[in-house]
């Protein structure tokens, strides 16, 4: 059975409030995340560098050609291990993490062993950037109004890199993400020009999703059987 075959929508903690409606879901493309996120690439080329540095030297030194096999062979075996094991956790980040745009946030879904997820109200998101690749694919990270935060350890690797003391959640290594970008740039308009319009409006008056403004960003952390968490 799947770690999250009990959650009511799938990519969602619970189902959305009356009011609320999902713009569109996805997840991380894990061929991408494992280039940029785990560096697949750049560790294969160190190991490469690595072999050839090191058949180099034996030669220079008058190592027997078996010698000279056996190390590359070595060191070929870590190369392709390191690789693998990156690959792998590119799959299964992947594999777990779901992202969500609905009428009023965005829900990120994630956690290999551990399902959590966080809820973003479009309320605290100050702005959103994009950025592209050639093969179509991007990040989208979210910048947070003063005050609120994210756990960059905790979130990663859906969070902006090298962004330690204001983190930044991140939709990361989306295909189409200029589609995805525009998705949530109106959702945030839309967002946006409703809480002017309800402005003077009573609590009670509010949809669900756009009263809460204090929804808290920490992930929750509950077993697999349970709901994931709030985004």
């Amino acid at each position: 059975m799947s770690e999250f075959a009990f959650e009511p929508v799938h990519g969602l903690p619970e189902n959305l409030p009356p009011g609320e409606a999902l713009r569109w879901q996805g997840a991380p493309h894990w061929r991408v995340l494992a280039r940029r996120a785990f560096y697949v690439r750049s560790v294969a080329f160190y190991f490469g560098v690595l072999i050839v540095l090191r058949v180099v030297f034996l030669l220079a030194g008058g190592a027997p050609a078996q010698t000279v096999v056996l190390s590359a062979l070595w060191l070929i075996t870590l190369g392709l291990l390191a690789t693998g094991i990156l690959t792998l956790l590119a799959m299964l980040y992947s594999r777990s993490t779901v992202y969500s745009i609905t009428d009023y946030r965005v829900v990120i879904r994630f956690g290999v062993a551990l399902p959590m997820a966080v809820n973003i109200p479009f309320k605290i998101v100050e702005s959103a950037g994009l950025r592209t690749y050639a093969d179509g694919s991007g990040d989208i990270p979210l910048v947070l109004t003063e005050g609120q935060s994210v756990n960059y350890l905790i979130m990663w690797p859906n969070v902006r890199p090298w962004r330690f003391s204001k983190a930044q959640p991140m939709l990361r290594s989306i295909p189409d993400a200029a589609k995805v970008a525009e998705i949530l740039a109106e959702a945030l308009r839309s967002a946006t020009a409703e809480l002017e319009a309800d402005a003077k409006a009573t609590p009670e008056q509010l949809p669900d999703a756009a009263r809460d403004d204090n929804a808290p960003l920490e992930p929750s952390l509950e077993p697999s059987a349970a709901k994931a968490g709030g985004q």
